[in-house]
């Protein structure tokens, strides 16, 4: 029997139920809705609804129907069409009619809410302890290569020489703002919307600030307003938010090492555990782990997106749409749960291979440290540009490198060029000029890994 059905006269038609039906899916909050069952039914006790000995009996009930589940033998039935007609008709089979009461003042709507809002900040805290562990892979690869010299692009250019540390810890931040990400979407779901009813509030007299912050709850605070309550789903965006910005930095970060594990550049190379061949060319070593990294990302952007769209639309108070909040939801988190003990596992395990990455560096990549000799010897940045660039050119046309131009013809282009310029054209000396905080100094990125593993502790 549906929780419904009084003021209709035939049963739902099949296909209704299959689209309806939420159960196949929102199954897996079992154990957020009996949790929340039982202390509403405590709540039930204080408003005068039901007896000690009635909400006694409800959480006994509700705790077998628990470990059935927990065992995998609760038996789910044609009439559940969610999680909380099947827990409701299997609580009332067990203790009869007093399970019935325990719907008293409440909605699916407050209920559902509720669920949800548990289930968040269950998995994405789970979510958070699972980034830090791919942030400290991160940390002890970058510290282990902080003076390794590598080329640092721009537009999938040569740029400049940077240190393959301070490479590996620009994505440790980037996780970093991730988990703040994180935390927020954590934040949002903390008031309790318990207790608003279907739209307008309960007209029992239940005390929903002992309800939030009951200890089984444990909620930070509750919902100040009864109609936004049931039909805020602001958290779950916020969620969706969070795991598409890591799903994009995970693939960003996949990008590189596929371009960096290429042979044609070889910076690094992945485990045999985390590589994969070919059916047909026994030669190939393929990296699908990165590659699956950067195809998720698009289906935890679709998600988000998806799920954006759905609200934009919505009429006040809740309507049915805001079912599609839990596949959404669900699938990102179950998605993320498995690319992240993949991508930690590549990173500890990861080979870098400094003498390539030495042997790639070109010294076309030393052109704004000429700018930098001139500027210090008096010339405004913009000329020094100029003349740099003019050396560049020159070297081109010559087909040298830029420290093979004999001072005499980097004369013409400046007097201020002098015997002391070859020490211009050396990588080490390059990285090590850059000690700014944030910058690709060893020194630097040393500072960068101790503010990190402070972050971590």
């Amino acid at each position: 029997m549906t929780l419904w059905g009084g003021r209709f006269s035939e049963p739902s038609d099949d296909d209704l139920r299959a689209l309806n039906d939420s159960l196949p899916y929102d199954k897996r909050l079992y154990r957020e809705d009996i949790r929340g069952s039982i202390v509403y039914a405590l709540a039930l006790v204080k408003a005068g609804v039901i007896t000690k000995a009635e909400a006694q009996q409800i959480e006994q009930g509700l705790e077998q129907v628990l470990a059935e589940f927990e065992a995998d033998t609760f038996a789910l039935k044609p009439e559940d069409e969610d999680i909380h007609t099947a827990v409701e008709r299997r609580l009332t089979e067990i203790i009869g009619e007093t399970g019935g009461k325990l719907h008293t003042g409440r909605s699916r709507n407050d209920q559902i809410a509720t669920d949800m809002r548990l289930w968040v900040r269950r998995e994405m805290v789970g979510i958070n302890n699972r980034l830090l562990p791919l942030q400290e892979a991160l940390v002890e690869q970058a510290a282990a290569h902080v003076e390794d010299v590598m080329p640092g692009y721009t537009h999938m250019q040569p740029a400049q020489p940077v240190t393959a540390g301070h490479w590996l810890m620009s994505y440790f931040w980037m996780l970093q703002r991730d988990r703040t990400r994180v935390d927020v979407s954590i934040i949002h779901a903390e008031e309790l919307p318990l207790g608003s009813g279907a739209l307008a509030g309960t007209p029992l007299d239940i005390d929903r600030m002992v309800l939030g912050f009951n200890s089984e709850l444990q909620f930070e605070g509750y919902t100040q307003n009864s109609l936004d309550a049931v039909s805020d789903r602001d958290f779950v965006a916020d969620s969706l938010y969070a795991l598409s910005m890591i799903g994009i930095h995970l693939s960003r970060l996949a990008e590189d090492l596929i371009i960096f594990s290429n042979p044609l550049f070889g910076f690094v190379t992945l485990d045999d555990r985390y590589s994969t061949g070919s059916s047909l060319m026994p030669q190939k070593r393929n990296p699908d782990p990165m590659e699956l990294m950067r195809g998720k990302t698009g289906r935890l952007i679709g998600n988000l997106t998806g799920f954006l769209t759905t609200l934009k639309g919505l009429p006040t108070g809740y309507n049915k749409d805001l079912q599609e909040d839990k596949e959404a939801l669900f699938d990102s988190v179950d998605t993320m749960n498995k690319l992240l003990p993949v991508i930690t596992a590549i990173i500890r395990t990861l080979r870098l291979n400094p003498d390539r990455m030495r042997a790639a560096l070109d010294e076309n990549m030393l052109a704004t440290d000429l700018a930098d000799y001139l500027v210090k010897k008096g010339m405004p940045f913009r000329q020094a540009h100029h003349v740099s660039g003019r050396a560049v050119r020159l070297a081109g046309e010559r087909g040298v490198k830029l420290s093979q131009l004999p001072l005499a013809d980097l004369r013409e282009l400046s007097d201020l060029f002098d015997s002391d310029t070859s020490a211009v054209f050396d990588f080490d000396a390059s990285v090590a000029r850059r000690r700014a905080i944030g910058g690709t100094a060893p020194d630097a990125v040393r500072e960068q890994i101790e503010e990190a593993r402070r972050l971590l502790e």
